[in-house]
This record gives structure tokens, C-alpha cells and sequence, in this order.
């Protein structure tokens, strides 16, 4: 009775205790990670440092002036030296650690090792980044951030910056349009893709941004968001009048740069190399984002006619992509597909899009028109997106460089809520206040009471 008593009274607490911990990890892991992840992987890195090092092969021969002061002042067998270490510096997600590479070593030794690192500390997955020549950062992340998105307090944020997903490794994936001016987003339908567009539009609604929206599928997507916009046109033949409205635009800011720089009134777009951003604050046009939601539709067509109006059309985004950068005019292109199917001049213009997104798509072709031009190694990763998880895409640059992202969830009221509230930002465009949409007023909430009141009966 009393071994029975004594297994209780131990073994119960420690069942608790397990159970408590496998719950946490599997509901809460930023909670498990802070309080018992932490801990362990942090005495596994300071344990076995040396050892893993050597085992990954990231270990170099000592000098000799090393070899000789071992051997004068110990007995001890000299070993391989690993990277130099530096401070553990622990995060709500993970650890990060940066490390000073030997003679004859390269970022890349480090980050072929990053499986082995991470098994052999037990965390969910390593990055390696370089921070400067001869250092790199190991950016150790303790679970799925990708599973439940938290999005960082700390974000790189300014004009024209928009934190809209988080990483993989646990850092914002922020739209710079100062860096990457036009991008093309694919998704196949329920994928994602239009959460993404809702936390770009929001993000941009609260900064001095003219934003303009073609969405030929009569408006469902960007006209909750009309008290923010400059401009709406919610079918090809809006969209017809509309492009030419922006060329005007792009036009006139060239002239206006051609005046301030001293430039001949005759000279060609293409060759003024300069932008808005080198005129001064008081005289810079507000920049213009052009968001064209299902770019399929404007090239779709079923007559003769239609089709000369999709090839001017196509020639006017053409335009705008080549040139609206240094008018400060920049493309948010999305789609299910966007290939040269699609017609005349689509080949071209996804070229002019440098940032892409790859949301789940239905086919491998699909996920090639968005990547297989600049990151053929993120096509794989972009077919095996899961239904299962709405928001996870794939994001690259022609740079060669991708990464898994995803979007946090946010409702289509409040997204129309803030872009009511920031109405107030909206940009005076003479050449665009004709494609100004209407906005229906809310209605005013009635304070009284519901039942009316009765006298008290004497």
C-alpha cells in the first residue's frame, strides 16, 4: 500500500506535469517555447556546440601559434576550432545567435548544415543570413509561426512600406513598392489571395496614397474599400476609360519633372532617368498604386471589336509598368492564371512585374508562371501548398531569393471599417476624380430605446 501511496504522489504530478506540457506545445507553442523550449534547446546549443560544429564539418585545422600554446601550457589533445561564437540572444519565437566564420569558411558551409543544426538542437528550423563579411546570424525558430500568424511588433514601416504576411523565420514580409514598384500575385479561388490584397489595401489606407482599383468581377473585392479610393472600375469598358486617365497622369508628372530638371519639352519618357522622389516635398505628386484584381478578364474577349479594346488596354498597363515608376505609379496585378495563353502582350507585361507571390494554385503550370522565370527552386514549394492552410504562399524576387509567407486573418468589415476611417486621406486627382466611386453614407444607429416608456401606474 505504501509503494502504491508513493507512486501517486510521484508519478501523478509528473503525469500532469507531461500532459500539461504535450497540451501546451500542441495548442499554445509560443507558450511552450517561452517557458520550456527555451530552456532546453539553449542547453543543448551550449553543450554540444563544439561537438555538432565538428560533426557538420564547419570545424578548421588550429594555427600553429594555437597548437604550440596547448601544447606549452596542457596536456590536451588539440581539436579542430569551430566559429567563433557569439551571445545567445533569445525572442518569443526562437534564438539567434551570430557567429564569426574561420579562414577558408563561406555563409554557404553554414547554411548547407542548417538540417543538421536543427535536429541536433531541437528546434523547428535554422536560417542563415549574412550579416557582414566573415559573420553570420543563425536565426533558430522554436515552432510552426506559420501555423497560428502572429505578425512581429517591430516592423520596417514608412511610405509605401506595408507589413502584409510573416516569414517562415519568423521576420515581416513587408511590400516596399520603393524597392520592388510592381508585383503579380496568383491564387487559385479560397487560396488566400484575396486576404492579402484586403491587408495591402489597409496598410496603404492609412498613409498619403492615391489608391486606384480595376476589378472586373463587378466589384466584389475592392469596392468595400470605395471610401478609399481615388479611382474604381469595376468592368472592362471602366477599365477602358480609366487607363488612359492614368497614361494622362503618368504624362503630366513627366512634364513636371521635365520642368524642374531643366530638361527639353521634346525629350522621350524613356529617356528622363530621374523621378518624382528628386522633386521637393511642397511640388511631388502623391503616389498612385494600381490594384487589378482577376487581370484575366481584361484580356478575355468574344468579338472583333473587343479585341481592339484589350490590346489598347494591354499596351496602357504595359506602359504604366515601364514607366510608372518614376512617375510614381506602381502595379498590384492578381490572378488565378497569367500566361501567355491569355493573349498578345501578357508574356510581356508579367516581365515588367518584378515581385511575385505564388498563393496555392490548381496546376504545376501555374506556379511556373509566377516563379519559374526568377526562383525555379520555389515551384516545388508553391505545388505543395495545402488547402488545409489558406494564406501561405510563396513569395521571390529576381533576385533568385524565396521564402514561405502568410497572411493573418483579417475580416472584409473591418478592412472596409479602416478605409472608412482613413477617407479622410484621400488624395484631390483632377484627372482621376471622374472614376471617383460612389459611396453609400452608413447608417446612423438609433440610440433610443427599443420599448418605449410607460408611466408607472399609481
Amino acid at each position: 500500500m505504501s509503494d502504491l501511496t508513493t507512486l501517486l504522489e510521484v508519478g501523478g504530478p509528473l503525469t500532469a506535469l507531461g500532459g500539461g506540457a504535450a497540451y501546451t506545445r500542441a495548442k499554445h507553442p509560443a507558450a511552450y517555447w517561452s517557458t520550456i523550449g527555451l530552456p532546453i534547446s539553449t542547453a543543448r546549443l551550449l553543450g554540444s556546440y563544439t561537438s555538432v560544429m565538428e560533426a557538420c564539418g564547419l570545424t578548421v585545422a588550429p594555427s600553429r601559434l594555437r597548437v604550440l600554446a596547448v601544447k606549452a601550457t596542457t596536456r590536451r589533445e588539440v581539436r579542430p576550432v569551430p566559429p567563433r561564437r557569439g551571445i545567445i540572444r533569445p525572442t518569443s519565437t526562437g534564438l539567434r545567435i551570430r557567429l564569426r566564420l574561420a579562414p577558408g569558411q563561406e555563409p554557404a558551409d553554414v547554411a548547407a548544415s542548417a538540417e543538421r543544426l536543427r535536429h541536433a538542437w531541437g528546434v523547428h528550423a535554422v536560417y542563415v543570413t549574412t550579416v557582414k563579411p566573415g559573420v553570420v546570424e543563425l536565426r533558430l525558430v522554436g515552432f510552426d509561426v506559420l501555423r497560428r500568424v502572429r505578425m512581429p511588433r517591430k516592423a520596417d514601416t514608412g511610405l509605401l512600406k506595408v507589413p502584409v504576411a510573416l516569414r517562415e523565420d519568423a521576420t515581416a514580409f513587408v511590400r516596399d513598392y520603393r524597392t520592388v514598384p510592381h508585383q503579380l500575385t496568383l491564387g487559385a479561388t479560397l487560396s488566400g489571395k484575396s486576404m492579402y490584397l484586403r491587408h495591402l489595401v489597409t496598410g496603404l489606407a492609412r498613409q498619403p496614397v492615391a489608391l486606384v482599383g480595376i476589378d472586373c468581377k463587378r466589384g466584389v473585392e475592392l469596392a468595400p474599400f470605395a471610401a478609399r479610393l481615388s479611382a474604381l472600375a469595376t468592368d472592362p469598358d471602366q477599365a477602358a476609360e480609366l487607363l488612359p486617365a492614368l497614361i494622362k497622369e503618368m504624362e503630366d508628372r513627366y512634364d513636371l519633372i521635365k520642368a524642374r530638371q531643366g530638361i527639353a519639352p521634346g525629350t522621350p519618357d524613356e529617356e528622363i532617368t530621374s523621378d518624382i522622389w528628386g522633386l521637393p516635398e511642397n511640388q511631388r505628386p502623391v503616389p498612385i498604386v494600381l490594384f487589378v484584381d482577376e487581370v484575366a478578364e481584361l484580356f478575355l474577349v468574344a468579338t472583333k471589336k473587343e479585341e481592339e479594346r484589350r490590346d489598347e488596354m494591354v499596351t496602357q498597363l504595359i506602359r504604366l509598368a515601364q514607366l510608372g515608376r518614376a512617375a510614381g505609379i506602381y502595379l498590384e496585378v492578381c490572378g488565378q492564371r497569367f500566361g501567355a495563353e491569355l493573349g498578345k502582350g501578357a508574356t510581356m507585361l508579367r516581365a515588367q512585374l518584378t515581385g511575385r507571390v505564388c498563393h496555392r494554385v490548381n496546376d504545376e503550370a501555374s506556379a511556373k508562371m509566377a516563379l519559374g522565370d526568377i526562383a525555379p527552386e520555389a515551384v516545388g514549394a508553391a505545388c505543395a501548398i495545402a488547402p488545409e492552410r489558406p494564406g501561405l504562399a510563396v513569395a521571390g524576387d529576381t533576385s533568385g531569393g524565396w521564402s514561405r509567407i502568410r497572411t493573418p486573418y483579417l475580416s472584409l468589415g473591418d478592412a472596409a471599417e479602416i478605409c472608412r476611417e482613413s477617407a479622410h486621406l484621400v488624395p484631390d486627382l483632377p484627372t482621376l476624380k471622374p472614376f471617383r466611386p460612389d459611396v453609400p453614407p452608413m447608417p446612423v444607429k438609433d440610440s433610443r430605446p427599443v420599448a418605449a416608456p410607460r408611466p408607472v401606474a399609481e
